[in-house]
């Protein structure tokens, strides 16, 4: 297969509903995914804590052997009463890195300005490296969490100033 061909693979994959295309010919194997759409939440906590509320929690996807497992990834949300702050939280549990690869600049620094779509780091869960992406328009006022560290589902990842 040349260039050509294979990036008009890569077309007819993105158009199509097909989540994974493997080609093996002899001596050449090619794999091409789709990439996953995050699923995103934002859920508001009451100004003061209650007991008894149930805290919602997004579905992880269940799926094939082959095929990657979809985590839902959803990022919420819990305003602090005493001011605009807002701490974004985990929508799941795994690897918490600030940057897509290791040689690459962090996907924000503190005192950034981010709005609702952009990746703010990247969860990795079961070998799945999950973008998470903001909901919120602000400032990243501090970052809670070490690069290459564990974190806990609604574990507190940044501290946002909004507007």
């Amino acid at each position: 297969m040349d260039f050509r061909q294979i990036q008009e693979l890569i077309k007819m994959v993105n158009k199509s509903n097909i989540g994974e295309l493997n080609i093996e010919q002899k001596d050449f194997k090619l794999t091409i995914k789709q990439k996953e759409e995050a699923i995103t939440q934002v859920v508001s906590a009451p100004p003061f804590p209650v007991q008894g509320l149930p805290v919602p929690v997004a579905p992880a996807q269940i799926t094939a052997p082959q095929t990657p497992a979809a985590a839902a990834s959803a990022e919420k949300a819990k305003a602090e009463p005493s001011n605009n702050n807002i701490i974004v939280k985990s929508p799941m549990i795994g690897t918490f890195y600030r940057r897509p690869s290791p040689d690459k600049a962090n996907f924000v620094e503190e005192g950034d300005i981010i709005t609702p779509g952009k990746v703010v780091c990247v969860i990795e869960a079961m070998k799945l490296f999950n973008e998470i992406e903001s909901e919120i328009s602000g400032r990243i006022v501090k970052i809670l969490v070490d690069d290459a560290s564990p974190v806990e589902f609604d574990q507190p990842l940044f501290e946002v100033e909004t507007a």
